[in-house]
């Protein structure tokens, strides 16, 4: 990838070049959202740990590799948000920064609107994509983690359960995978490069994981230690492994 040479050349030549920054576009997984909890009876929380997303991981790898090389990361990921809002803020909280490499995460939010908001979906990723093609920015698209396929026994919060019942039954019914299977389609025809976590996890589950576990809010929030599913995933991808 172009900015794999960044980072060679940059490593050559030190202080010839800006410090090399990456742009994170996404939702509450982008953002650094963990645990869910209820702050009233009808209202939900989570818990806020960025330095512990999956970028922050990714960003001291990079920086093992390349000690030298300064690496700005740009998190504009929003909980709750989605593809056309990320495409309507792209100018404002990634393209104004100059990035080197934007890596995009949508879906998880997009879903809960049902099969009748995939082309919104899809139009918006392609949307946020000729965006930053046309700025010049590399660009990769990352598929979000699987989201839960059951309310667990614990979760004893009635309106925290009937939340994650609704929520999780677009896992369960093929609609995550009819809209990751879109997103794949638009990358296709925009010629984005996909990293594809979410079949690593659909793979998971293939060989018996409980996914649900392995979300801190056992729903769509991944737990701490997966977060390195996709850093690591994303440091194959930009070193060409």
């Amino acid at each position: 990838m172009k900015i794999t040479e960044k980072m060679k050349e940059h490593a050559k030549n030190p202080g010839q070049y800006r410090p090399v920054t990456i742009g994170f576009l996404g939702d509450s997984v982008t953002q650094g959202c963990f645990e869910l909890y209820s702050t009233g009876e009808e209202s939900l929380e989570t818990e806020f740990r960025s330095f512990k997303a999956y970028h922050s991981k990714l960003k001291r790898m990079l920086e093992e590799v390349f000690p030298s090389v300064p690496i700005n990361i740009i998190n504009a990921g929003i909980s709750g948000d989605n593809a056309p809002n990320g495409r309507n803020r792209l100018q404002r909280d990634i393209l104004s920064f100059r990035p080197d490499l934007v890596v995009v995460c949508f879906g998880l939010n997009d879903v809960t609107r049902g099969m009748e908001g995939i082309a919104d979906y899809a139009e918006a990723l392609e949307g946020i994509f000729k965006g930053l093609c046309a700025s010049g920015t590399e660009v990769i698209f990352m598929t979000p983690n699987m989201m839960g396929t059951r309310v667990v026994a614990e979760q004893k919060d009635p309106y925290i359960r009937s939340v994650l019942k609704n929520i999780t039954a677009f896992q369960v019914n093929g609609t995550m995978d009819a809209y990751m299977a879109k997103a794949r389609e638009v990358c296709a025809r925009n010629q984005v490069p996909v990293c594809d976590c979410y079949a690593k996890w659909k793979k998971l589950e293939e060989n018996g994981a409980d996914v649900t576990r392995l979300l801190a809010n056992r729903v769509n929030h991944p737990a701490e230690n997966m977060h390195w599913l996709f850093a690591v995933s994303l440091f194959e991808m930009i070193m060409g492994m």
